[in-house]
């Protein structure tokens, strides 16, 4: 077969944050595929065909991918961040896996970029330095019950957390649940941040407490971080504090 797949993460928002190969795949691309707002991020080359369809509609979005592929066209799947983590190469190889038999023979390529909570991150100095785990608290795909269950196995085994889809107009209770949950489990100084749209003109981060923080100060766009019990603050006058979790559990720190 001619044509290919190739799943491009867009980065969090910045032009400069979205890596060299990604950008040479898109213009190398035929065909751009994805959510809406996504491929509204993306300046098409002449000629390009643009697929945009709604939120919810990704195995329909991998599907059409594959079959534009499979009819020799060189089609870029793209997502916001990183196309592997929350984004559209999972439901790719979905589709591919329940798919034509044909389309097992396509070349496809994952290119890898600077998800939401590398950014976020990055931007508060380095929470992440220990252990830590990524989740979505929405329960579109998966029971509320099974987030639950793996919110509190990370606050018992000491992760530091990054939470996608924290909340939302159809489900604007579950974030307040799941803070109210880790409340039970960590103390009180936890450092907890809202960072909303990193690296875009309409960035806004807010740095908290387990205690004090609202399920109000988050939106869909908000990367919300909850450090653990290790996790410091190095306060700076009139600037953001630097956030970081020690490399270090239990051992004594020079």
């Amino acid at each position: 077969m001619s044509g290919r797949v190739d799943v491009i993460g867009l980065g969090p928002g910045a032009e400069d944050l979205r890596c060299p190969r990604a950008t040479l795949a898109l213009a190398q691309a035929t065909d751009l595929v994805g959510y809406v707002p996504y491929v509204e991020r993306v300046v098409a080359e002449g000629g390009q065909r643009i697929h945009a369809s709604d939120n919810r509609e990704e195995i329909m979005r991998a599907r059409l991918a594959l079959q534009l592929a499979a009819e020799g066209a060189r089609v870029a799947v793209v997502s916001s961040g990183d196309g592997g983590v929350f984004g559209m190469a999972a439901a790719v190889f979905e589709a591919m896996d329940h798919g034509e038999p044909g389309w097992r023979d396509l070349e496809v390529t994952v290119h890898p970029g600077v998800s939401a909570v590398l950014a976020a991150g990055a931007r508060l100095g380095a929470p992440f330095g220990n252990d830590f785990c990524v989740m979505s608290l929405s329960d579109n795909l998966k029971p509320w019950s099974v987030i639950l269950n793996r919110l509190e196995c990370a606050a018992r085994g000491g992760f530091a957390m990054a939470f996608y889809n924290p909340i939302s107009r159809a489900r604007p209770w579950q974030l307040g649940e799941a803070l109210t949950l880790l409340r039970r489990h960590l103390p009180g100084h936890v450092p907890v941040i809202f960072a909303r749209a990193v690296s875009r003109p309409e960035e806004a981060v807010a740095v908290t407490t387990l205690a004090l923080a609202r399920p109000e100060q988050a939106d869909m766009r908000t990367l919300v971080i909850v450090g653990n019990a290790e996790t410091r603050l190095i306060p700076r006058s009139g600037q953001d504090p630097w956030i970081y979790t020690p490399r270090s559990v239990g051992r004594e720190r020079a």
